[in-house]
């Protein structure tokens, strides 16, 4: 049979066992197609760094955004909450984007050097068990060390969406000019939470690229 012919299926139906909680189906299923465990963890990886890429753009986005908003100088007010609004949600979406991804890469991380770990004691010269185990151990730390850059940016976009928040809160409940004086006076503290966030999320890719390199020589 055609390994590619079943592709599509095999596509439709990993999700139902992921949601199902089971991950050695899973595992096994993507054995049969040649895919292991390595494998999954750098498309996790890359998948993360694309979603923190483009959850810094979105979020740079709805900064302009925001600066439009306090701009504002005559117009309909609540065409100017809507558009905030908009951002903010797609922000919001990003965001937990980012988070689900990362969550993944951690999920499969942890069964391939578990997996990993154990198999150490199936060698039986003692010169390729040391190789085995040193690659590991070089593995683990560039992974941990990326993951905690990951988990950096992730913390770092929590106060940029409780400010958004917050504003677009003040602007559904007080559509005048007091609330846009309210959205200036938070305009500098919004900018500088943003600019840590995308510097972290760079931060991040930068390291998952370095991850990803690492993993395919």
């Amino acid at each position: 049979m055609n390994t590619k012919s079943l592709m599509p299926a095999t596509v439709l139906i990993l999700p139902l066992l992921l949601m199902a909680g089971c991950s050695s189906t899973y595992y096994k299923t993507m054995e049969g197609f040649g895919i292991e465990k390595r494998d999954i963890l750098v498309d996790r990886v890359e998948e993360a760094r694309d979603a923190q890429d483009d959850a810094s753009e979105q979020f740079a986005d709805a900064l302009e955004q925001f600066r439009s908003v306090v701009a504002f100088d005559g117009g309909d007010l609540e065409e100017v909450y809507d558009r905030l609004n908009a951002e903010f949600e797609r922000s919001q979406a990003e965001a937990e984007q980012v988070s689900d991804r990362v969550d993944a890469v951690e999920s499969v991380a942890e069964d391939l050097f578990k997996e990993w770990q154990k198999e150490l004691d199936e060698y039986t010269r003692a010169d390729l068990r040391r190789n085995s185990e040193s690659l590991l151990r070089d593995t683990r730390g560039r992974y941990q060390q990326m993951m905690k850059a990951m988990r950096r940016a992730e913390d770092s976009m929590e106060p940029v969406l409780e400010a958004f928040q917050d504003q677009v809160l003040v602007l559904k409940h007080n559509l005048n000019a007091q609330a846009i004086g309210s959205l200036r006076n938070e305009l500098g503290s919004i900018e500088r939470d943003t600019a840590r966030l995308i510097s972290e999320m760079q931060k991040a890719i930068a390291e998952a690229d370095s991850f990803i390199q690492s993993m395919n020589p």
